[in-house]
């Protein structure tokens, strides 16, 4: 079964938006795992625009399931997944301006410097993902900074089953089996909803996780928290 993780992203930016502590992040975290998630994600970004830095280290004593810790490894970020200690830290290429990610890795380019943090982490007992466009060259130059898992960046799977095309699954797929083949755990997100992920994870193998975050929380609005992370997890099974 493919594991769920919430990404409380959202949670955050309502917070923010009114000021004080409503909705309480820690809470949901709580309510989420507690509804059955099999893990909690946060991906804060220098302005602290939904999740701060603070919620990161309030959430380490409350999440007992998966904590995934997404973003950029610039020094704060790296100082701060060093002393939380998550079960996993993602490595994403956001430029700080970024609304959400928008594109994956080059690991063949960036390899030295993505060699280096994942040094870093894994001498820390901290397990790491690189966010990866669906190319079987970043997969292939992903395998050799030393990583443990990727993270296959999914806008363009989601925009293009919206639109009927499910052949958009194959790049996914081919991606998945070389990570596999090449011994690299397979996790996935970005736009996946209750409308693609039942197609997505029958066709990805070895899918170990999905974070999901926006799609979650609006359909949330609609049918409960609790409703439609038994949805999810039903469709993960």
């Amino acid at each position: 079964m493919t594991k769920l993780s919430v990404n409380i992203n959202k949670i955050a930016t309502l917070r923010n938006s009114r000021g004080g502590d409503v909705p309480n992040v820690v809470q949901f975290a709580k309510d989420v795992q507690r509804f059955g998630a099999e893990g909690v994600t946060i991906h804060p970004r220098p302005d602290e625009r939904h999740i701060r830095y603070k919620d990161a280290y309030d959430l380490k004593p409350e999440v007992y399931t998966e904590y995934n810790i997404e973003g950029n490894p610039i020094p704060k970020f790296i100082d701060m997944v060093l002393e939380v200690k998550p079960t996993q830290v993602t490595l994403v290429p956001d430029a700080e301006d970024a609304i959400t990610s928008n594109a994956g890795w080059d690991t063949i380019k960036h390899k030295d410097f993505l060699v280096d943090v994942i040094q870093e982490f894994k001498n820390n007992g901290i397990r790491t993902s690189i966010f990866v466009d669906p190319d079987l060259h970043q997969i292939e130059g992903a395998k050799e900074t030393g990583t443990e898992r990727i993270e296959l960046y999914t806008e363009a799977y989601a925009h293009q089953y919206t639109l009927g095309n499910k052949d958009a699954i194959k790049p996914y797929m081919e991606c998945a089996g070389l990570a596999n083949a090449l011994n690299l755990g397979v996790n996935a997100g970005h736009d996946l909803s209750l409308n693609n992920i039942a197609f997505f994870k029958e066709n990805i193998t070895g899918l170990l996780e999905v974070s999901i975050g926006h799609a979650l929380i609006s359909e949330s609005l609609y049918m409960g928290v609790e409703n439609v992370i038994k949805m999810y997890l039903e469709k993960l099974k």
